[in-house]
């Protein structure tokens, strides 16, 4: 199947626990959550999305036909030094990511993770699974390493995902307009709530993608 890429970048990864890292970002186009266009926003399941991931446009997008050929473009944008490391991304990545890609990503050496809103099965082989769940979503992604939840969300509370199987779990302060409120918000919980650590989107804090 051929898959379709917003864009691809060198970077560092700027959430959650790999905060820091170098990364290749694969971007896939589409969301089952949010077509990506304003004017459906406010009908959308998720609202508060602040990433363009319309179309094949962005640097080195494109359609790709092969999962060799997607594979062996996103390695050749690895500079570091260190294992490679590549970011599924979207959008939401699951609706193109699978097996045949997973497996032509290893064979070019590269980890792999995957950020996901956790309404689509996570196809074998992936290195790490960080789920961001969505409020009026179901969730069927119960397990994996990180759990990221955009806060503050209404219907998505930290407390209806801290039974699931997750090594760790994140709050983010929402972006926008509220975001200094938002992150007071989040800072006082995760003071309150011990099992929750604060994840800053330090890319935008930095001016880097």
């Amino acid at each position: 199947m051929p898959y379709f890429i917003k864009e691809l970048y060198l970077t560092l990864q700027g959430e959650g626990a790999h905060s820091g890292r170098p990364a290749v970002f694969c971007r896939f186009t589409g969301c089952n959550l949010w077509s990506g266009r304003e004017q459906d926003r406010t009908t959308a399941i998720c609202r508060f999305c602040d990433t363009d991931f319309v179309g094949t446009d962005g640097d080195h997008g494109g359609r790709f036909d092969t999962a060799q050929d997607l594979a062996e473009t996103v390695a050749a944008l690895w500079m570091g030094a260190g294992h490679p490391y590549v970011v599924c991304t979207g959008g939401e990545p699951l609706l193109q990511l699978d097996e045949p890609l997973i497996a032509a990503f290893h064979q070019q050496g590269l980890e792999i993770a995957v950020e996901t809103n956790g309404t689509i099965a996570v196809p074998a082989g992936i290195d790490w699974v960080c789920v961001s769940p969505k409020a009026n979503s179901k969730v069927i992604v119960t397990s994996g390493d990180e759990l990221k939840l955009v806060y503050p969300q209404l219907g998505a509370e930290p407390q209806q995902f801290e039974h699931l199987d997750f090594s760790q779990f994140y709050l983010q302060p929402m972006d926008g307009p509220h975001l200094e409120q938002n992150r007071e918000l989040a800072i006082r919980y995760c003071q309150n709530h011990g099992r929750w650590r604060l994840s800053m989107q330090m890319h935008k804090l930095l001016g880097i993608r």
